[in-house]
């Protein structure tokens, strides 16, 4: 892999992690038609740190107050505390399943036919979603089990293509939420599930040795936080006045392509 391709790729984790179309699901799709062989589930982890960054810095506020309300005697900081409780069920889930089935998704689960299928399927369940909604909760109406509820959908996004932010707003969208509140506990929940993931494969391939490789990485990881941040700051304006159905049609157009092209390619 060039620093090019590693730059490309981390543009596309950038522009699609926070966009509910699945960025592993894309990047799966440009490492098969690009040919890149040594594309990995520890480059891809690498790019979700990028975009850690930009989580961690858009709504530098929330984990601001949230690291505060953790100062004993601090009396003001009870909603903080109850949001990072609220995340901490939240990532329980995803961190099991990924856990479990870590070689799964390194395997079989990068098949470009399962990102088609998830891409289309779960497209549909977020149409559902979107149509069926009440969308009158706001973020400080969050509850345990709307959490684990949201955190079980997440565990979910271990197969490519169903969409981590899709899958946490779509369940968010069932369970009554807002939109744009949706979107912020989707993007918050990233966080953690990032981070352990990131800093597990990090501990494997400093074990491994960087090479070459690693300035390719930076690359990746330079592009994906950049991009990143704009998107998170495109969608949490985009929600406000409009619908999560661009994304279901622009997932069900790029399965159809996909699926096109890959029935051609045999």
């Amino acid at each position: 892999m060039t620093g090019i391709e590693a730059i490309f790729l981390g543009i596309i984790q950038g522009a699609t992690e926070f966009l509910p179309v699945s960025s592993s699901g894309h990047l799966i799709l440009a490492e098969y038609f690009m040919r890149l062989k040594s594309a990995s589930i520890a480059f891809d982890v690498t790019l979700h740190m990028g975009t850690l960054i930009s989580v961690l810095l858009y709504f530098w506020h929330d984990w601001a107050g949230m690291a505060g309300s953790l100062i004993p005697g601090r009396q003001s900081g009870k909603r903080d505390r109850q949001l990072l409780f609220l995340l901490i069920i939240g990532t329980l889930p995803g961190a099991i399943l990924g856990y479990l089935l870590e070689e799964d998704a390194s395997t079989i689960f990068r098949s470009p036919w399962i990102v088609v299928t998830t891409l289309s399927g779960f497209a549909l369940v977020l149409w559902l979603a979107e149509r069926m909604a009440r969308r009158s909760r706001s973020l400080e109406g969050l509850g345990w089990k709307d959490a684990l509820a949201i955190g079980m959908a997440q565990a979910l996004a271990i197969v490519p293509g169903v969409s981590r932010s899709g899958i946490t707003m779509t369940m968010a969208l069932f369970l009554g939420f807002k939109r744009r509140a949706a979107a912020q506990f989707s993007f918050l929940l990233s966080c953690p599930i990032i981070a352990g993931a990131g800093f597990y494969e990090g501990l494997k391939l400093w074990h491994n040795g960087l090479g070459t490789l690693g300035m390719n990485y930076l690359w990746g990881f330079i592009a994906a936080a950049l991009c990143g941040y704009m998107v998170i700051a495109f969608l949490m304006r985009y929600l406000t006045r409009h619908t999560f159905y661009i994304f279901v049609y622009y997932r069900l157009i790029i399965a159809l392509i996909v699926a096109l092209a890959l029935k051609l390619a045999f």
